[in-house]
């Protein structure tokens, strides 16, 4: 996979091509909600945070949140845009968090595990930071249990290029449990959406998928001109939905 700096490539366009709508929002906070303790309020962990899509509604929901995250201009976007007050945002990474040994009762993990370099040191830091009995909300793609979004097919050698990038499910299992943890659970979750397909395309331009990186210039050209093509036939047409995993995990006790 090629690395992607976020301080050079996507922090301009990042947090409006990765938007999420209140519903869309209301719809992740309670899948979370329903694999987390009942007791508030909980500190959390956003790790791979961003431009802060989700480290405010996790504070709004179920307490202080700590959005853990290394490139610069991002975390400025976060902090410019933050909306509570018991949001904050820190640098670092998955395998070197600057936060307490045993501070957190809960970290997500929302499309970053792909993006982690070293994935045994992050399985080890995520056991640090949590305490006992506490869990990890990991919702990344994997090679097997890809939710392969409608647009994909439309860039050469999209699906191909694009389930490279992911883990199969049962070497990251295999990865934690081995180190002590254990599966809580694993499902599904789809985002509602009135997204037209002219307005997905829209914001596919802006290209803040880590998958535009990995193709050529020539291919994504190519799958845009597709998908153009595509869109005009019924640009007002409602955009498919389609169901995200989400992986939780638990901290040896």
């Amino acid at each position: 996979m090629r690395r992607i700096d976020y301080d050079t490539e996507q922090y301009q366009h990042y947090a409006r091509g990765r938007a999420l709508s209140e519903p869309q929002l209301r719809t992740w906070i309670s899948a979370f909600e329903a694999v987390l303790p009942e007791r508030r309020p909980l500190a959390g962990l956003d790790v791979g945070s961003g431009t802060g899509r989700f480290t405010p509604a996790l504070a709004r929901a179920f307490g202080p949140v700590t959005g853990v995250e290394p490139a610069v201009r991002m975390r400025e976007t976060a902090q410019a845009q933050s909306s509570h007050p018991d949001a904050r945002y820190v640098a670092g990474s998955a395998e070197d968090m600057p936060v307490p040994s045993g501070s957190a009762d809960y970290a997500l993990m929302f499309l970053s595990w792909h993006h982690v370099q070293d994935k045994p040191r992050a399985v080890q830091e995520l056991a640090r930071v949590l305490r006992p009995g506490g869990r990890l909300l990991l919702r990344a793609n994997f090679r097997d249990h890809h939710p392969l979004p409608w647009w994909l097919e439309h860039f050469p050698r999209g699906v191909e290029v694009d389930t490279s990038l992911f883990q199969p499910l049962h070497e990251v299992i295999e990865m934690f449990t081995s180190a002590g943890w254990r599966v809580t659970g694993f499902g599904t979750v789809t985002e509602p959406s009135d997204a037209t397909l002219a307005e997905v395309l829209e914001r596919l331009r802006l290209r803040t998928l880590s998958f535009f990186a990995q193709l050529d210039p020539d291919e994504v050209e190519a799958g845009f001109r597709s998908l153009e093509r595509a869109v005009a036939a019924d640009p007002g047409a409602p955009a498919p939905l389609f169901s995200e995993p989400l992986l939780t995990l638990e901290r040896s006790r």
